[in-house]
């Protein structure tokens, strides 16, 4: 895992909790929690694919 990993899900979050803010100010409540629920999937789906590196690494490491 690399570093700029990291900075990509931390911008996303930051992303997301600014639109969240800005949408709940507005009273768009329905649409904050959209919001937050696809910054949430993109993260869930970016570490989809770490974990799936992870146990390629893990099967070649023991030779399984």
């Amino acid at each position: 895992m690399d570093v700029d990993f990291i900075f990509k899900i931390a911008a996303i979050g930051i992303i997301v909790a600014v639109l969240n803010q800005l949408l709940i100010r507005t009273g768009r409540e329905e649409q904050a929690m959209m919001t937050t629920i696809a910054g949430l999937v993109v993260v869930l789906m970016m570490l989809v694919g770490e974990i799936s590196t992870l146990f390629d690494t893990i099967k070649e490491l023991f030779n399984l």
